[in-house]
């Protein structure tokens, strides 16, 4: 409200939550000597009584007329060392509309008694809302004093006031300061800063003479706290109700006599909710309709927008660039404190603090290539001068990891300049790189495109309509250009690039998962990335790609055709074989071509009689393909099955084990290829191999296994030195990556190995911790594999452990890298545990726990320790197994 003399706020027009800053308490209450205590033994059970710095917890209430208005509203548990400092906003479920002009706020200090077992308290004390003379609303910092002993309250004639006098000079600067904060005094920059500096001397000096300037009269501590700070005065208003005239209700003597009958067999029923006041509920008969009514209750807890936040932060920060913020240099402390943001694990959350930390040293930070992601959360987006001078510093800032960049194309981030500052950098990565990281790459094309759809709409002239992207190109997607050019160039990452982009697309076309405009213009988006690869593609590569998809076609038919035939196993055998050989579907003899599961392999028919239908109620088929050089190379194809989730194991797997490569770490790992052709069909790689179950019914042992296989006398075990050294690597290499990403439902019936010793597992139909069996084992180490390694006393199990530690510790130093992968896989996943998990940082937390990114190196091998211990000992994982097999038996 303006005027000629004034501008102000009214109370009445402010229609948010009330909310106090609990900032410090300052000052030391009296210590009780030690011949006190002895006088009076419960003294010493009260924690300030004998410590300076115990644990106190503060709740606030609002009193008008000496009534409560709210129930207490509490801090959080903090543990105090040297000062009690809370720094927390408390926020009441009473807006500053309906404060009443008496309004009082009564804020207690609680003591802990007897170890924690009752609470005491400490202090109390009560501050007025509004100036009694000026009826302006408080605002800014407050320093309350407090009354020891005594609990705030909040009558109109308080015994606990908050009023205290003083002659101190930083008291009195104190006030000048809170003047200038309102805005109470005309300010001017150059003479305001030379001011602040000379009051931080004094005050250095004052806290040097360890003379505290908040209790120089050695009287009672008292409370600093912090009230909404509006940008002008806020006056007393109350609200005017509109007297709304009813008409008179005459009942008729009908009506009078059936409520007298009402009465009379349906009394209310009074019941004493604790709280003052009385609920009256009739019987269930006549409130049949109002028991099953739904009543929404506006919570305050939900509405986090705090826009005395907000104005702190632009004060701040001061959107200025001057040449002091470019010399600026942390000191020691604070160096630690920002290598301690800067080691946080890439998904967890900045608090208020650190992300002014680094905003206040961020021309420092340039220099550190981990501190930009970091930066850019810090920054609020929606203030353009603090975004515009955020994307101003992109180009100085030292040149950030892969890893970085995926993070910065992740869902925290859609501002297309920050996004494109990624793809440049992804620019610099090799092909080999990129296929590692092609699969979530795709899934960020989610985010590019609703970055730009956000842009495109808020730049419409038309602000009520929103269309879904139909008249966008990616021209407005700097990933997309990269991917489809880079995609062009490279035969193996174009041949992915358009299953993984396609699957999508049919994925969004699906009319299930295309109930909104948001997801019609993904799939929209999705199909016009095809489009653009497949223009750009030359006449040879579009001729190769169109006869990939004709060759998946074609098994998929005779997939489909096979399972929905009414035979026996033997008879679909026989029938898969017939179309094979069949001439019309040309897959007897074609044209070279690769793979689309392994473009590396190139393929030109197949071999009818050693193709076979496996024992599954899907009936996946086992297909023998057939290269130009007289090798072979066996798939299974699955159609009914959406291999998504296991292809992200696999693929996952496959970074891992790369990893681990860079570090001169070969474990010997042969994750076998996995590739979804559609939402519901894929293939996938055949390794020769058989189950553990297996292996266990016919040898007993998987040492005799591999004593059959690979027979060496010379040797302890009597088997083959280089397989014993692949069995145990590959078991220590999958233990701990199946561990990481929490794959489940493992029994000896999807743990495979393979003559020459190679240990994989199969099937990922649950991960992330789910399991359908009661009380999983956290890694599955099945004794039978340890025994398979010469026992727990053999040079090869601390091999194994060793290998297994080794892993472990590679790994976690890429923390960022598999989290960041994660995260783009997790938002608006398709992936079904993904989805389970509720998708996001929850799924991705699951990973991050597995990590233990808190743990030190030392604490993490202990960790390893417990894991294989607590594994090999488990007994309930042996009994599931026996059931599992015996089920197996009665099934087969």
């Amino acid at each position: 409200m303006e005027s000629k003399s004034v501008t102000f706020y009214q109370s009445k027009d402010i229609e948010l939550p009330f909310g106090v800053k609990i900032g410090a308490l300052e000052g030391e209450s009296p210590i009780v000597s030690f011949s006190e205590q002895v006088k009076d033994p419960l003294k010493p059970l009260v924690n300030s009584n004998i410590n300076p710095y115990s644990d106190l917890q503060v709740t606030v209430r609002l009193y008008a007329n000496s009534k409560p208005l709210t129930l207490p509203v509490s801090t959080s548990y903090k543990s105090f060392k040297t000062s009690r400092k809370w720094n927390e906003w408390l926020t009441l479920p009473f807006e500053y509309a309906s404060l009443p002009l008496d309004a009082q706020l009564a804020i207690t200090l609680w003591d802990y008694q007897d170890s924690g077992r009752a609470m005491v308290p400490y202090g109390g004390t009560t501050v007025r809302l509004f100036d009694p003379r000026e009826c302006l609303l408080q605002r800014g910092r407050q320093k309350l004093k407090i009354w020891l002993g005594q609990a705030a309250d909040g009558l109109a004639n308080t015994k606990t006031p908050s009023t205290f006098s003083s002659r101190n000079e930083l008291d009195r600067l104190e006030q000048l300061i809170k003047k200038h904060e309102s805005g109470d005094m005309k300010s001017c920059e150059w003479l305001d800063n030379l001011a602040f500096r000379q009051i931080e001397k004094i005050s250095r000096m004052n806290l040097s003479n360890n003379n505290n300037h908040l209790n120089t009269q050695g009287s009672d501590p008292f409370l600093i706290i912090e009230l909404a700070q509006f940008d002008f005065p806020v006056v007393f208003g109350e609200t005017e109700y509109e007297f709304i005239q009813y008409p008179k209700f005459k009942p008729t003597a009908l009506q009078q006599q059936q409520y007298q009958t009402y009465q009379t067999l349906a009394k209310p029923e009074i019941i004493n909710t604790g709280m003052g006041t009385t609920n009256t509920t009739p019987n269930t008969e006549t409130s049949s309709t109002d028991s099953t009514r739904i009543t929404k209750v506006y919570d305050p807890d939900m509405f986090r927008e705090n826009l005395i936040e907000a104005k702190y932060r632009r004060l701040i920060r001061s959107h200025k660039t001057g040449p002091l913020d470019k010399e600026l240099k942390p000191n020691a402390k604070m160096r630690d404190e920002l290598n301690g943001i800067l080691a946080t694990p890439s998904i967890q959350e900045l608090t208020d603090d650190e992300k002014n930390l680094l905003w206040k040293f961020r021309y420092y930070l340039t220099r550190d290539k981990r501190a930009l992601t970091k930066f850019l959360k810090s920054i609020s987006w929606s203030f353009p001068l603090e975004s515009r001078q955020a994307v101003e510093l992109l180009p100085r800032w030292a040149e950030i990891d892969v890893a970085d960049a995926l993070e910065l194309l992740g869902p925290a981030f859609s501002n297309r300049k920050v996004r494109s500052y990624a793809v440049e950098r992804l620019k610099k990565a090799s092909d080999h790189e990129l296929e590692l990281y092609l699969l979530q790459l795709v899934q960020a094309l989610k985010f590019e495109f609703r970055g730009i759809l956000k842009k495109h709409n808020h730049n419409s002239h038309n602000s009520s309509h929103v269309d879904n992207g139909d008249g966008l190109s990616i021209e407005h997607s700097a990933l997309a250009q990269f991917l489809i050019a880079r995609a062009v160039n490279n035969d193996v990452l174009g041949n992915y690039f358009y299953w993984y982009v396609n699957v999508e697309a049919m994925d969004f076309d699906n009319t299930a998962n295309s109930t909104s405009n948001d997801n019609n213009g993904i799939g929209n988006f999705f199909r016009l990335c095809l489009d653009e690869f497949m223009a750009a593609l030359d006449e040879t590569s579009l001729n190769t790609l169109t006869r990939q998809v004709k060759f998946i076609q074609k098994i998929l038919y005779i997939a489909q055709t096979v399972k929905t035939a009414k035979n026996t196993r033997p008879q679909k055998v026989e029938q898969l074989r017939a179309l094979l050989s069949d001439s019309k579907t040309g897959l007897l003899h074609f044209e070279p071509l690769p793979l689309p599961l392994d473009p590396a392999v190139i393929v030109n028919g197949c071999l009818p009689d050693e193709c076979s239908v496996f024992k599954s109620s899907l009936t996946p088929l086992k297909i023998t393909l057939t290269t130009p050089n007289g090798g072979t190379y066996a798939i299974m194809f699955k159609t009914g099955d959406d291999l998504r989730q296991d292809q992200l194991v696999i693929q996952l797997v496959n970074l891992m084990d790369s990893l681990l490569q860079t570090e001169n770490v070969d474990l010997r790992l042969m994750p076998y290829r996995i590739l979804a052709t559609g939402p519901v069909d894929g293939a996938l790689q055949f390794i020769p191999n058989q189950t553990l179950a297996s292996v266990l019914t016919e040898h007993g042992t998987i040492l005799k296994y591999l004593q059959k296989h690979n027979p060496d006398p010379s040797t302890e075990l009597g088997v083959k030195a280089p397989v014993m050294e692949t069995f145990v690597r590959s078991c220590a290499g999958y233990c701990v990556m199946t561990y990481l990403l929490g794959v489940g439902d493992r029994h000896l019936d999807n743990l495979l190995i393979t003559p020459r010793g190679h240990f994989f597992h199969a099937d990922f139909g649950y991960i992330l911790g789910r399991d359908p069996k009661p009380f999983p084992p956290l890694m599955k180490l099945p004794i039978q594999i340890i025994d398979g390694m010469g026992g727990l006393t053999s040079a090869n199990y601390d091999k194994f452990r060793g290998y297994c530690f080794t892993a472990y510790s590679t790994l976690r130093k890429s923390s960022n890298l598999i989290l960041n992968l994660f995260m783009l896989m997790s938002e608006d996943s398709s992936i079904p545990d993904i989805v389970y998990e509720g998708g996001g940082v929850k799924a991705v937390n699951k990973i991050k726990d597995k990590l233990c990114t808190e743990m030190t190196e030392e604490q993490a091998m202990v960790h390893m320790q417990n894991l294989i211990n607590d594994s090999v000992s488990a007994f309930l994982p042996m009994v599931i197994d026996r059931l599992h097999n015996l089920a197996q038996y009665w099934r087969a």
